[in-house]
């Protein structure tokens, strides 16, 4: 039985210690199947410096390159309205037509009163002429060819001046005719037929605009613009030169606009009111897509940072005192905090003023793994995929 019961105990030692060193020969799950005993695997990028074309999104709201608004030059009753609302309208095209009757009879009597204008100066003309010959031989009085050469410049006077007095009832006729002043689309019609108008009214008839191409109004604050400058001054970013700065355009729902659009100009002053500038972009609209008053969002191109160095926004953290810092692998493979300065965002990236140079490597994962003065392992990061590259990927050993 002694014997037994020692073959028995040295048969549970034996079990005991073979599970203690299979389980010891397991890696640690936590460790993302990197062995214990070597340093953790980080994934790094290494900085590079780059040209960056930098851009600015800046909201803003459509307006037609030409609008009208068509009031009657002179009153009167509309007889009929001769265009379809909504349509398109050429510059000339016929749209109201007034009742004419009243400037018609005004025209006639004016062309009367030239006639009889220019029948009173028949006789007086050819009286001036031979007063002229005849008091070159003292045959008449100096002072009866000055009155003869007066009463011609007088009637002279009467035909220009009916002259103009039919013009003028000409225009009026002309008037009835109401007609597009410039060409585009027209709106919904503000008056019917047989509605009274008047001249210069203060209310619109219809109004025309020109969408094709159209305007695009947006705004930027004047600190951004003395950034601009100020960047463009010191030659952190270069500016375009020859063509006009090109612009894309965001939609409403976010899709792109597939036409590019050219800056046109800049507001000279600032709204005091909001502290910003009117910045003008031209857009081609051949299929009428931008409407007058829609809101979008243009991409403007400020310039190019030929020394530009970006790292991905993953791999940035803040301190408790706010400044953004990143984890770097410096000298003899251990971890080191770096502060850096950050002025915008480009993409999913930061781009870094101060604090990062060409050839240092930041830790975009792992870093929990890795503690300041830590050895570590580096590995080239693999942004499709999101893991390191040497790692087994997730699910295999």
């Amino acid at each position: 039985m002694d014997i037994t019961k020692k073959v028995k105990q040295i048969a549970w030692v034996g079990l005991l210690i073979g599970t203690v060193a299979i389980t010891g020969c397991k890696q640690n799950p936590s460790t993302g199947g990197v062995p214990t005993s070597g340093p953790p695997v980080v994934g790094v990028v290494t900085i590079a410096v780059a040209p960056v074309t930098l851009t600015m999104e800046l909201s803003g709201r459509t307006s037609p390159h030409l609008i009208a608004e068509v009031r009657p030059q002179v009153g009167g009753i509309i007889q009929k309205r001769l265009f379809t609302e909504g349509s398109d309208v050429k510059a000339g095209q016929l749209l109201y037509q007034l009742d004419p009757a009243t400037y018609q009879a005004a025209y006639a009597s004016a062309k009367a009163a030239l006639a009889r204008a220019e029948a009173n100066l028949m006789p007086v003309r050819l009286k001036a002429e031979r007063f002229r010959e005849l008091v070159a031989i003292n045959a008449v009085s100096r002072q009866d060819y000055d009155d003869a050469s007066a009463l011609l410049k007088q009637a002279e006077a009467d035909v220009a001046a009916n002259q103009a007095v039919v013009e003028a009832a000409r225009i009026n006729l002309d008037y009835t005719r109401v007609k597009a002043p410039i060409s585009g689309r027209i709106g919904r019609s503000t008056v019917t037929d047989g509605a009274l108008v008047t001249a210069n009214q203060a209310a619109p008839m219809a109004t025309i605009q020109q969408l094709d191409p159209v305007y695009v109004d947006v705004t930027q604050s004047s600190a951004e613009l003395l950034r601009l400058k100020r960047n463009l001054a010191n030659g952190e970013i270069e500016g375009k030169d020859g063509d006009q700065a090109k612009v894309k355009l965001l939609l409403e729902d976010g899709s792109a606009y597939p036409q590019k659009g050219i800056l046109k100009f800049s507001e000279v002053t600032v709204d005091q009111t909001t502290g910003s500038v009117t910045l003008r972009a031209l857009f081609p609209n051949p299929n009428q897509m931008l409407l007058p008053g829609m809101f979008v969002r243009a991409i403007m191109q400020e310039g190019v940072d030929e020394q530009a160095i970006l790292v991905p926004q993953r791999g940035v953290t803040r301190n408790s005192k706010g400044e953004a810092m990143v984890m770097v692998v410096g000298a003899g493979e251990k971890v080191e905090p770096r502060v850096i300065k950050v002025s915008r965002t480009v993409g999913d990236n930061w781009l870094v003023r101060e604090g990062l140079k060409a050839g240092d490597r930041v830790i975009l994962e792992g870093s929990q793994r890795a503690l300041p003065g830590t050895l570590v392992k580096a590995v080239p990061f693999a942004v499709k995929t999101g893991t390191a590259l040497g790692a087994a990927p997730a699910g295999k050993k």
